[in-house]
Parts: structure tokens; C-alpha cells; sequence
């Protein structure tokens, strides 16, 4: 199995943001990305951007609650799969969702998935994001690493940063 990693400076929300959009345009249909981070670093936030760049209906919020949400597209594209794996406990829960029922027509996000998701297929895209500044503060940064797992990832990977 290949791999390829991206290293990225986000200054502020929008650029996370920004950065969704792009991959958002690049992805289809069978794509998991896995997302990993502290509260507040930026999942949702990259979600949105991901959900533009696909053309989904939103709004998009963390669906740490309902654990997962489906955002069928408004564009004829890939729906957009949208979990929240933090307050399942084990694989096993997040196989009583059926994401691998819906993988291969949509475009499944799953955060907090480490651990968890890699199950659902062997290719894949984890995204960590950490926090450079406070929670306090509105413009924090960010830094991104985006580890592609297997073939496809790589160009992709190429495509976001040459954008």
C-alpha cells in the first residue's frame, strides 16, 4: 500500500476552509477521508469547505449527537457521509452505522475516525489538524497533514497544493 503526505500552514479558519473547497472538488464518490484533531481545531470547519467544493446541501455542523449526517448533493454528484465517531466506543458500533453499505456512492468524512475508520476501506485520506494558537483567539492557525493511503492519493495530493 503507497503513501504520500502533505504538510500544510493554515493561518486562519478560512484557509481551513479553503482548503475543503479544494479537496471537496477534487474528491467522488467511494472517497473516506478520516479526520483527526482536538476540539476546535478544525474538523467541521474543513468539513464545510468540503461540502462546498461538492456541491452538498448543508448546513454542515458537527454531528457529534446524531453521529452521522448524509448531505445529498445539490449538483448530481457524490452525497456527502458526514460522522462523528467520538462517542462510539468501538469498530464494532461504528459497523452498526452501515457506512460500507453507502461508501461506494458518497463521499464519507469521519471524524475523530482514527482507530475506527480504516476499516471501511484500505484507501483513504487522514487529515490531522493541530492547533497553533488559543481557543480564545478568532484567527487562529492551523497546521494540516494530509497522509494519503494508497494510489489515488497521490496526484490528488499534488493537485490540492499545486491549486
Amino acid at each position: 500500500m503507497t503513501s504520500s503526505e502533505v504538510v500544510l500552514d493554515l493561518p486562519t479558519a478560512e484557509d481551513t476552509r479553503a482548503l475543503g473547497r479544494r479537496l471537496g472538488s477534487l474528491l467522488r464518490a467511494g472517497d473516506l477521508l478520516v479526520l483527526t484533531g482536538d476540539l476546535g481545531a478544525g474538523k467541521t470547519t474543513l468539513t464545510q469547505g468540503l461540502a462546498e467544493g461538492l456541491g452538498v446541501r448543508g448546513p454542515i455542523t458537527s454531528p457529534t449527537f446524531v453521529i452521522a449526517r448524509v448531505h445529498p448533493s445539490l449538483q448530481e454528484g457524490p452525497a456527502l457521509v458526514h460522522v462523528d465517531a467520538y462517542r462510539l466506543g468501538d469498530g464494532a458500533e461504528l459497523d452498526d452505522l452501515d457506512l460500507d453499505e453507502s461508501l461506494a456512492e458518497s463521499v464519507t468524512v469521519v471524524e475523530w475516525g482514527a482507530g475506527l475508520a480504516e476499516q471501511l476501506t484500505e484507501e483513504r485520506l487522514e487529515l490531522i489538524l493541530v492547533r497553533s494558537g488559543s481557543v480564545a483567539e478568532d484567527q487562529q492557525g492551523r497546521t494540516a497533514r494530509l497522509r494519503g493511503v494508497g494510489g489515488r492519493w497521490a496526484s490528488l495530493l499534488q493537485q490540492v497544493i499545486g491549486s
